[in-house]
């Protein structure tokens, strides 16, 4: 029987649970399967990290807006833009910046 992604990424946490990339890679699947809060609890974790996983920021964020989740959606992206300005990541900053002006426009 052939293993799924989300089965494959779940055993190789078991090996370490710590892996920040292969985290974000199980909340990225169960949104796919539409488990929204199994997700969202994944990118939570990531985003209180002792170094937070900024990627986790502006996907949680979107999530919650596709869940019409607005104000907790801009709440995650001032988290995000602050963090990601710590790490120096300007990118990230900026697009969840336009995420977030553009769910204040709605």
């Amino acid at each position: 029987m052939t293993q799924s992604r989300k089965e494959k990424l779940e055993a190789m946490l078991a090996d370490d649970p710590s892996d920040q990339t292969l985290r974000y890679m199980l909340a990225m699947e169960l949104d796919k399967e539409d488990n929204s809060d199994r997700s969202l609890e994944l990118l939570t974790s990531l985003m209180q990290d002792e170094k937070p996983y900024v990627p986790a920021f502006l996907m949680a964020g979107q999530q919650l807006a596709r869940l019409g989740r607005i104000q907790d959606a801009v709440a995650t992206y001032d988290g995000g833009i602050q963090q990601a300005q710590l790490q120096g990541d300007d990118h990230a900053a900026g697009e969840m910046a336009q995420f977030k002006q553009e769910l204040q426009n709605v």
